[in-house]
């Protein structure tokens, strides 16, 4: 199967669009046998990257975003007289990291939307952003080396970060910082998924199942697009648009058996 091929496959302007720029990679990593990567992906462009990989029997590509359990992550391709371990000698080299520190009297008072809007409002497209670690004192903003320089430059020009100390760090020096976090309570009919998608997405059940149909939901990190799927505890819910939760527990049912439910949000 040859290339154009393989994008007749894709109907979504941005899958084929993103299925291109991946199999572009994937031929200069062959022919110049050098390390490629992409921007950062979701879970959703991972997800469907994967798929394309198998489609054309690639093996020799992993997926790096600073840490195992962060969510955006740039896909990586090396060629086949490198091993992964190899190639991972190179992953300091694609992200980086810009830490701000707040000053005493703004500690606590921003959150992932003040940095993420920070970074757009000052020219820097999303893609170019992974994980953005939240503390009180402030945040590490993963990105792509590439604009890390353009980062520590110009988020000192907005008014909210006159006073703040910003900095450049390798990405070895990612900070381990406690993920905040809501508790939610809801009663729902069912813990079927379209249930629970309707509850964290404030819509109608029929909207949350094609929010699903969309492959805008994340079950465990895998797209889910099955409405009737059971919640268990402990799982870990993403919609796109909405946000990260996790799914605690039943605690209780009421007089007419419906679910008193927990879920944490992540904020």
């Amino acid at each position: 199967m040859n290339k154009t091929e393989i994008l007749e496959e894709y109907k979504n302007q941005e899958q084929r669009l993103l299925a291109a720029k991946i199999l572009d990679k994937l031929e200069f990593s062959k022919t110049k046998n050098k390390i490629q990567y992409t921007d950062f992906l979701n879970l959703n462009e991972q997800e469907m990257a994967m798929k394309l990989l198998k489609k054309v029997d690639c093996e020799n590509y992993y997926f790096f975003g600073g840490r195992e359990n962060l969510e955006r992550k740039v896909l990586v391709i090396y060629p086949e007289k490198l091993t992964e371990e190899m190639s991972r000698k190179n992953d300091e080299k694609i992200i980086s990291i810009i830490r701000i520190k707040l000053p005493n009297e703004l500690e606590g008072q921003y959150d992932h939307r003040t940095y993420l809007g920070s970074c757009i409002k000052i020219g820097i497209e999303r893609e170019k952003i992974g994980d953005i670690l939240v503390e009180r004192t402030g945040a590490d903003i993963i990105a792509k080396s590439e604009v890390t320089e353009f980062l520590l430059q110009n988020l000192s020009s907005l008014t909210r970060f006159k006073s703040a100390e910003i900095t450049m760090q390798s990405i070895s020096e990612i900070k381990d910082v406690e993920v905040a976090k809501i508790e939610i309570s809801a009663i729902v009919a069912s813990i079927r998924l379209d249930n629970i998608v309707s509850t964290l997405a404030k819509t109608s059940r029929s909207k949350a199942q094609e929010i699903l149909k969309q492959e805008r939901v994340f079950l465990n990190h895998q797209v889910e697009t099955k409405a009737s799927k059971e919640v268990k505890d402990g799982d870990i819910i993403t919609i796109r648009g909405k946000g990260r939760f996790e799914f605690k527990e039943i605690a209780g049912n009421t007089r007419k058996g419906r679910f008193v439910i927990k879920i944490d949000k992540y904020v």
